[in-house]
């Protein structure tokens, strides 16, 4: 084996194999007639393995069984003659809306909206550094360099941003009538700067 394939071999020990147990008892759930647990584990194993890359991986757990699913629908499509039972299963699975439905995409693009908007109210700093941290994925260390800050004044930072984004979308995106000031302090009235003498 390459160094890469051995690597990925590791990676695949420490990260899927633990949640072995847990996908096969999620496969044998869906009571799929005519498929083999082993084959659609193994070939989830061979997908992992051969991936270009896994870096991009957050959740692993939920990768292998994102993966799992996909080569059970690639079994499914691939199999000649569907039985009335696998095709039930199918709606078990979600597998007749591989695809988000119109409103979904619409609700999806319009909660983005929302979110891009909030980031764009966040003080100017508090902002920077969320953006180079979330959006554009440099590293604490960079972000403080490229700003020319502190780590701990990133960190600070990036508890404001997440505090002020929660007080606005941990209600469900649903803000109050002072959601502005929460995002702008300056826009209390307490603190509000006027240009009488």
């Amino acid at each position: 084996m390459t160094m890469v394939s051995d690597e990925r071999s590791l990676w695949l020990a420490r990260n899927v194999l633990p949640h072995e147990q847990a996908l096969r008892a999620w496969l044998q759930s869906r009571r799929l007639v005519g498929l083999d647990i082993d084959d659609i584990v193994q070939e989830t194993y061979t997908r992992l393995i051969s991936a270009e890359s896994v870096a991009h991986i957050r959740n692993v757990k939920t990768y292998a069984f994102q993966t799992a699913y996909s080569v059970l629908m690639d079994h499914i499509r691939r199999s000649k003659i569907v039985s009335f039972s696998l095709v039930a299963d199918m709606d078990v699975l979600g597998a007749a809306a591989e695809d988000p439905s119109p409103e979904t995409q619409t609700a999806d693009r319009e909660e983005l909206q929302r979110l891009g908007e909030a980031i764009s109210a966040l003080p100017i700093k508090v902002r920077a550094v969320f953006t180079l941290r979330r959006i554009d994925g440099l590293s604490q260390r960079e972000v403080a360099k490229r700003l020319g800050i502190s780590e701990s004044t990133v960190e600070k930072h990036m508890s404001r941003g997440f505090l002020l984004l929660l007080g606005l979308f941990g209600r469900g995106g649903k803000g109050v009538a002072t959601s502005s000031k929460a995002l702008n302090p300056k826009l209390d009235r307490g603190h509000a700067k006027t240009d009488r003498p």
